[in-house]
């Protein structure tokens, strides 16, 4: 397979470490999630945002380290240093109503004391939610679909868009036919 560089992005709730663990694991392929560059170590998670620079140095770094992987997440307004890396993006649409309901569910079995009234957890956990909610019509100044669609026109490799709520073996099944066609 010539497409060992593989960048999987899309708004948060779309399926794209799920989708990004499997394939790799299926490909025998590293993967690099970039939610671990873009936050600090912290407990609770996703409290710190580590520094642009840093986070760029360290995906860098693995990037070059491993010869086939497999990056999942957004790397918008941070990451263009990367954008000739990548043999193959895959980007993922999914409904807005499925991804928020994705969401919910993930932060349950993550942290339910999001879900206790009064938590400190509860409050990120409700600013993250109206933070997701903005992405299907939001601009440049939030993570959204205008944002990723005016991403993918910096890029040179091909792209597989995928915009309907799939079955992970059925992204598999897709993205394998897809490379195989170029």
């Amino acid at each position: 397979m010539k497409q060992k560089r593989i960048h999987i992005t899309g708004a948060s709730g779309s399926g794209t470490t799920t989708l990004g663990k499997a394939l790799a694991t299926n490909l025998g392929y590293s993967q690099l999630d970039t939610d671990k560059y873009y936050w600090l170590p912290t407990e609770p998670p996703y409290q710190e945002i580590r520094a642009v620079e840093a986070r760029q140095s360290l995906l860098q770094k693995d990037m070059l380290k491993y010869d086939s992987w497999i990056s999942t997440g957004s790397i918008c307004r941070w990451g263009d240093f990367a954008l000739g890396y990548f043999d193959l993006v895959i980007f993922l649409y999914i409904p807005h109503n499925v991804r928020i309901k994705r969401l919910f569910e993930r932060e349950k079995t993550r942290c339910p004391e999001s879900f206790t009234e009064d938590s400190i957890r509860a409050k990120q956990f409700k600013e993250f939610i109206d933070w997701a909610k903005l992405y299907d019509d939001g601009g440049e100044e939030v993570r959204s679909l205008y944002m990723h669609n005016q991403w993918l026109k910096k890029l040179s490799c091909p792209i597989l868009r995928i915009e309907e709520e799939l079955p992970v073996e059925e992204l598999i099944a897709r993205v394998e036919t897809f490379i195989e066609t170029l």
